[in-house]
């Protein structure tokens, strides 16, 4: 694999940059998280792993997901998953995209607490390997999009936010990566319906989303799925 110099990285992050200063007058206008100035969260994994099972259902044993159209869990930054459940906590129940969820359902009965807890227990657990993608050509491009972007389309590289290696951030760079998911080894299926998400302006509840929706805006569905089994193929690690 190769490593990009700090400079690119920068530049990286830079044209990521440019895209939250594009998105913020829409941001502004509507009642939304602001994550880029968020503090580190804690939680005890241990107490987690007593509210995990009903979890398990759909995202699997330990947090790894089986049936590809639900995320993987296990290994993933503990303040993106605590600021997903928090975001479902204090979803509008008749917004027509959270109502199709079945998270409203599980999140009633946490506290805050609960949900730093469960955050920790799986940013905690080992993920394993994706299921195995078809159409691995398409990998060589989605690598290509996701490392460099596409200028010519307005497509930005999406190493600028999730990380070169596609495991996030570091966050000791700044603490507004924290809610920037790793990606690294993540369902092909669960990607893919994410990005339509995006593109389509759903979910619209954080800076992130508002940021994401530019971004998505500037992928077609070939460049979506080409991402997304680009990103399966990759062995799994825990997040930075």
């Amino acid at each position: 694999m190769n490593f990009f110099s700090h400079r690119q990285t920068n530049l990286l992050r830079a044209r990521a940059a440019a895209f939250a200063l594009a998105a913020s007058a829409s941001a502004f206008a509507a009642d939304y998280v602001d994550l880029r100035r968020i503090e580190p969260i804690d939680g005890d994994a241990a107490a987690g792993a007593q509210k995990a099972a009903v979890c398990f259902a759909c995202h699997g044993p330990n947090g790894n997901a089986i049936v590809p159209t639900f995320p993987k869990l296990a290994g993933q930054r503990a303040d993106y998953l605590y600021h997903r459940l928090d975001a479902f906590k204090h979803a509008d129940p008749k917004d027509p995209y959270v109502a199709q969820l079945p998270m409203l359902a599980i999140v009633a009965s946490l506290n805050d607490i609960d949900m730093r807890n469960l955050a920790a227990f799986f940013a905690a657990q080992a993920p394993i390997a994706a299921a195995p993608a078809v159409a691995a050509p398409a990998a060589a491009e989605g690598e290509t999009i996701f490392k460099q972007g596409d200028p010519a389309r307005g497509v930005p590289p999406c190493a600028g936010c999730h990380g070169a290696d596609a495991n996030g951030v570091a966050a000791t760079d700044s603490r507004q990566y924290l809610a920037w998911p790793a990606l690294r080894g993540q369902n092909a299926a669960y990607v893919i319906s994410r990005l339509n998400n995006f593109r389509d302006n759903l979910p619209h509840s954080s800076s992130n989303d508002f940021i994401m929706h530019g971004v998505a805006r500037t992928l077609d569905d070939g460049s979506i799925q080409a991402i997304a089994i680009w990103l399966a193929s990759l062995s799994p690690q825990p997040a930075h």
